[in-house]
């Protein structure tokens, strides 16, 4: 394992582009513009989590997992509380201090989740491929994993240096899926080690809750000094048969 994939804190690069979404139940696609900004090469791992909230969500053990069974609530106020600790400024705002509504603050310099474009960007770095390798050799997934969560960094990194982007768990993001159809669902990308292949792809969109806590679902951290909130996206695909809340 590389050193540099670190606890899910360490940050690289991300260059600026477009990437295209596409919405395989609509038919719809729509370009997005990127601006730079940084993205953890790993999921946040159990260690980290622990370090900043005391808490070890999900009955797998062991430091270098990515956790697991974390909602999208609970990754937000993570953000922030790492945040706190490395003195920056938090990039969520809860104003009415209840899990009901979440501001993102775009001039705030500390850690937030990705945009599902900034997370579709990175995840193909340059390919426009379903995924951007051989998938065994870049991916956990359910032909490969036997049935659990695999340590961040143990397969293949993608040409920008990040690790499981595919498989081993999803990502939450910070889009709203589609506000008039689904409500406050939150988008999900990436595909988990319980996955059939077709699930572990660039483009793959899914939703759920943002209280959905399942223990193939974990997130990675980014950050930007002059983020902002992304517009909402349309109707998406459909989710897991059985794996969303």
């Amino acid at each position: 394992m590389d050193a540099h994939t670190g606890t899910g804190a360490e940050l690289v690069d991300i260059p600026p582009g477009t990437v295209t979404l596409t919405d395989r139940r609509t038919r719809r696609s729509w370009a997005v513009e990127v601006a730079p900004y940084r993205l953890a090469p790993v999921p946040v791992t159990r260690a980290l989590y622990e370090e900043i909230t005391g808490d070890r969500p999900g009955a797998a053990c062991g430091d270098r997992l990515p956790v697991e069974s974390v909602s999208w609530w609970d990754a937000v106020r993570f953000c922030n509380a790492l945040s706190l600790s490395r003195g920056l400024a938090p990039a969520y705002r809860f104003p009415d201090d209840s899990e009901e509504h979440v501001e993102w603050d775009g001039t705030a310099d500390g850690y937030r989740l990705p945009t599902e474009a900034e997370w579709e960007h990175a995840c193909r770095a340059g390919t426009t491929g379903p995924h951007h390798g051989e998938l065994d050799a870049i991916a956990w997934y359910r032909d490969n994993a036997h049935d659990r969560v695999h340590e961040v960094g143990g397969k293949q990194p993608n040409a920008w240096g990040l690790h499981d982007m595919l498989g081993n768990v999803w990502d939450w993001c910070w889009d709203v899926y589609d506000a008039e159809v689904y409500g406050g669902y939150r988008v999900l990308r990436g595909g988990g080690w319980f996955d059939e292949h077709w699930s572990c792809r660039a483009s793959a969109r899914r939703r759920s809750h943002p209280a959905f806590r399942v223990d193939d679902v974990g997130f990675r951290l980014a950050r930007s000094g002059t983020g902002r909130p992304p517009p909402t996206p349309p109707a998406g695909t459909p989710p897991r048969p059985n794996r969303s809340g």
